[in-house]
């Protein structure tokens, strides 16, 4: 009697060979170990340990407070629960605000556990993403609606509307993707913009926000099962747990959906 093959853990390599295949990918964000191994049995392939926490954890009105010591204590959580998910770090507000102190703040978050760290940017970090790259440490670049830049944006804005701004998001893509850049998570940009950057770049590109056409989906796993800390959830939210009968069947139906690409729906897409 054969015994059951383990499944493998999901490395870059895995979620590059997901774009070849035209096969769709899936994120959630984990802060803590028993939340980790849940998610991850449930064939979740990307586990971002976010600075979201500062929200749904930590009770604050953005991500702004959260620090390095708690995001590396929340990622060390995580790291113990995880069974065989990619596990990607948020980089916390200013924890790269010079070269030397982004990369002496990834290498915390990898000998931590984290595979890969995302950082919020456009073009300005894109010598970053090749000082990281260069030595060995995979950098998700975060474009479109960035909540660190929350005060400067002045809100909750979908991005990439404008002509003009809608150019300067696909160019700085690029540039990023030739800095290094291994993958690319779009926030709140019109499904359109999301889709043409998707097939433009050869690295995975992950939405929230962003439409159907991207390679990935990403959530907050709070608004997954619907006890999101927002008054009013943003328009890409879907509660998973109306439709479900446990919180790991909640989970497996959104992996479920976006596989089949019936997550996100035109209702969850910005035009």
């Amino acid at each position: 009697m054969s015994t059951p093959s383990k499944i493998k853990t999901v490395t870059l390599r895995t979620l590059n060979k997901f774009k070849e295949d035209n096969e769709k990918f899936t994120c959630l964000t984990a802060y803590e170990s028993t939340m980790a191994s849940v998610i991850s049995d449930a064939g979740v392939d990307v586990i971002l340990v976010g600075d979201s926490l500062g929200m749904v954890i930590q009770g604050h009105d953005s991500t702004l407070p959260v620090t390095m010591d708690q995001l590396i204590y929340h990622l060390e959580c995580v790291v113990k629960g995880n069974n065989n998910s990619h596990i990607m770090a948020d980089m916390p507000f200013m924890s790269y605000s010079t070269d030397d102190l982004g990369f002496e703040n990834a290498k915390k978050l990898m000998q931590a556990g984290a595979n890969s760290i995302k950082i919020e940017g456009g073009e300005w970090i894109s010598k970053m993403a090749k000082v990281l790259s260069d030595r060995g440490i995979p950098v998700c670049a975060h474009m479109g609606l960035t909540p660190q830049t929350i005060n400067r944006i002045g809100g909750h804005h979908v991005q990439g509307r404008d002509p003009t701004q809608k150019e300067k998001i696909i160019n700085e893509a690029i540039a990023l993707e030739k800095s290094g850049a291994s993958m690319l998570l779009l926030e709140c940009v019109p499904g359109d913009l999301a889709k043409l950057i998707t097939q433009e770049l050869q690295i995975p590109v992950i939405g929230i926000g962003a439409g159907v056409h991207t390679d990935g989906q990403i959530m907050v796993v709070h608004d997954l099962l619907g006890i999101s800390c927002l008054e009013k959830p943003p328009k890409f939210v879907k509660n998973f747990m109306n439709e479900s009968s446990s919180i790991q069947s909640a989970i497996e139906n959104y992996v479920k959906d976006v596989k089949e690409l019936k997550f996100p729906s035109k209702e969850h897409t910005f035009e």
